[in-house]
C-alpha cells in the first residue's frame, strides 16, 4: 500500500503552471545571471546574460539622448543655412523631417540594441563590444560639441 502512494507522488507534477502574462516574458522580472555562469568557460567565448550592468544602461541612455540632441542640432544648423553631408540623411530631410527623425532614431536604437545584446563578445584579444559602446558615447559627445560650436558661429553671423 505504501508503494502505491510513493508512485503517485512521483507521477504528480509539482511545478506551478506558468501564467499567460509571465513577468519574465514581459520583461518586468529579470533573471539573475549577470556574468558568465561557469568559471571554466573558454576564455574569449561568447557569454549572454539575463541582466545588464547599470553602467551599460547609463551608456545606452547617454547615446540615445545625444542622438536626440544630434537630430535637433542638425535641424537647427540646416535652418541657419548649413547643409547635410550624409547623402542618405539629406534625402530623408528633403522628403520629410518626420522620416528623418524616425529613421535616425530607429537606426541608432537598433544598432545600440545589437551591441548591447553582444556586449561580452570579444573582438581580437582584448576589445569587447561594450568598449565600442563607450567609444560611440565619446564620439557622440565630440559630435555634439562640434555642432554646438557650429551653432555658436551661425548665431554670431
Amino acid at each position: 500500500m505504501n508503494l502505491t502512494i510513493a508512485e503517485d507522488m512521483r507521477i504528480r507534477d509539482r511545478r506551478r503552471a506558468i501564467p499567460f502574462f509571465c513577468g519574465y516574458h514581459l520583461g518586468f522580472k529579470q533573471g539573475r545571471r549577470t556574468q558568465e555562469r561557469r568559471s571554466d568557460t573558454v576564455r574569449g567565448s561568447t557569454v549572454y546574460v539575463d541582466r545588464y550592468a547599470s553602467h551599460l544602461l547609463l551608456c545606452i541612455v547617454g547615446i540615445l539622448i545625444l542622438n536626440i540632441c544630434d537630430i535637433l542640432f542638425t535641424l537647427r544648423i540646416l535652418a541657419y543655412g548649413g547643409e547635410e553631408l550624409n547623402w542618405f540623411m539629406a534625402v530623408l530631410i528633403n522628403e520629410s523631417i518626420g522620416k528623418f527623425v524616425a529613421v535616425k532614431m530607429a537606426l541608432t536604437s537598433l544598432a545600440v540594441i545589437m551591441l548591447v545584446i553582444h556586449h561580452h563578445v570579444r573582438i581580437g584579444y582584448s576589445i569587447r563590444i561594450k568598449h565600442i559602446l563607450f567609444t560611440v558615447l565619446a564620439g557622440y559627445s565630440i559630435l555634439i560639441s562640434y555642432e554646438l560650436y557650429l551653432l555658436e558661429l551661425a548665431a554670431g553671423l
